[in-house]
């Protein structure tokens, strides 16, 4: 479904998708491994996984909802905080889409060091390996953001570096 110089924008839970304008203008991508053990199934990802279906179970006392990126985040002051991680990241992505399309990759970058401290601070899927990598790059010239990819608990990072220091940025956090 990719297509050259676009990103996804998938909605999980329906899976229809957009296809959204990528324009790096000078950055890259750059994927950063830290080399910790990845298993989703041996790790807390299905604890936090059922945690946000249990507060959907809960939630839905009080509210009418199908997923809990369909609350808006006013809705979700009282809710649990692993939720609220699920909702603030739904309208980080939307954010990301809009921003995406206007060609701002200041304001990206910005919304990627947001998730990773939601994915940190709320959801609580980085670990010491993930969040040095991701709040040390983010720390480097060149780089616009940086967070977790993936599942959480081990893993990679994805960083958005301007390609004249895509170089000093391996360098730097090379072991």
């Amino acid at each position: 479904m990719g297509k050259k110089e676009h990103a996804i924008a998938l909605d999980c839970g329906t899976l229809d998708y957009d296809l959204i304008p990528l324009n790096l203008n000078g950055y890259k991508l750059v994927i950063t491994n830290s080399n910790k053990n990845h298993d989703l199934v041996t790790s807390e990802y299905n604890v936090r996984r059922s945690q946000c279906e249990q507060a959907l179970v809960d939630i839905n006392q009080e509210l009418n909802v199908k997923h809990l990126c369909d609350l808006s985040e006013e809705e979700l002051e009282t809710v649990y905080r692993r939720a609220r991680h699920a909702v603030s990241e739904n309208a980080r992505v939307n954010e990301a889409i809009d921003v995406l399309q206007k060609g701002d990759l200041v304001r990206f970058g910005e919304l990627m060091n947001a998730s990773h401290r939601s994915l940190k601070e709320d959801y609580e899927v980085t670990g010491v390996e993930m969040d040095t990598l991701a709040e040390e790059g983010q720390k480097l010239p060149g780089v616009l953001g940086s967070r977790i990819t993936g599942g959480g608990f081990g893993g990679c990072t994805v960083s958005l570096v301007k390609e004249d220091n895509v170089q000093e940025f391996i360098e730097k956090l090379a072991p």
